[in-house]
């Protein structure tokens, strides 16, 4: 048992979440690695929502109210960490949700849907190729992911972020490494770790969903590739005030 005095109780429990999900069979090894890579990274922004992550989530939660077809794209490490928070968001939008996996298998899929038993959820089965993406994560649904014009994409890879950017959708990326090639394709990067970063989204998203002109504003004023300048400024200065 973790107690919530240890000054590492979330990143723990976090931990201890993913765990299970892979003994649980729908958390795939690789993701267990990817997560460490990820927290590796939230260290550099130690451990907290900054601005440019708070300033990415306002413009994510406005591009999500103003799409006509959202959809929120869920893998095993998502399902295991912030499932609640992505159906509360879905029924917001609302948004559809889908399940795409790299390491698909039937086993793993049908684990991911009994996790949101009673939820709509897409990808059990699929009917539709994203084009250029030769591995799973190119399968999708029509009516989905296929169709969308705005994806929320948590944990992603590059490929697949620049192919459905190639196919003229607004991909919002959450992902802790502002220089993977997820964060520098996609239209709206968030360098925030999926816990605080869902929540922040569907904050915003309560906040701004009778606010046409502060939705409009919040998509005018934001610049990506400016915002994840600013982040690596951030880290930047963090690492040289820690230095001994």
């Amino acid at each position: 048992m973790i107690p919530k005095s240890h000054p590492r109780y979330e990143s723990l429990m976090i931990r201890k979440n993913l765990v299970k999900g892979f003994k649980d069979g729908f958390v795939a090894p690789e993701g267990l690695i990817a997560h460490g890579r990820g927290e590796a990274f939230d260290y550099l922004v130690g451990e907290k929502t900054i601005p440019m992550a708070e300033k990415a989530e306002k413009a994510s939660a406005a591009y999500l109210l103003k799409a006509k077809n959202p959809v929120i794209s869920v893998n095993g490490n998502t399902a295991a960490l912030v499932r609640d928070e992505i159906i509360k968001l879905s029924r917001i939008l609302p948004a559809k949700i889908e399940i795409n996996l790299f390491h698909r298998t039937d086993e793993r899929i049908n684990k991911i849907v009994e996790m949101f038993k009673g939820v709509d959820v897409l990808g059990e089965k699929t009917d539709a190729k994203i084009a250029g993406i030769e591995h799973h994560r190119g399968l999708c649904c029509k009516e989905g992911i296929f169709s969308s014009d705005v994806v929320l994409v948590m944990l992603e890879d590059g490929d697949r972020a620049k192919a459905l950017v190639d196919m003229k959708k607004t991909v919002i990326a959450v992902d802790l490494n502002p220089l993977s090639r997820t964060s520098l394709t996609a239209n709206v990067t968030v360098v925030d770790n999926i816990t605080r970063a869902l929540k922040n989204i569907t904050k915003y998203c309560e906040i701004l969903r009778n606010n046409k002109a502060e939705i409009d504003e919040a998509i005018k004023n934001f610049d990506n590739r400016g915002n994840i300048d600013e982040v690596l400024k951030y880290i930047s200065k963090r690492l040289e005030e820690l230095k001994w």
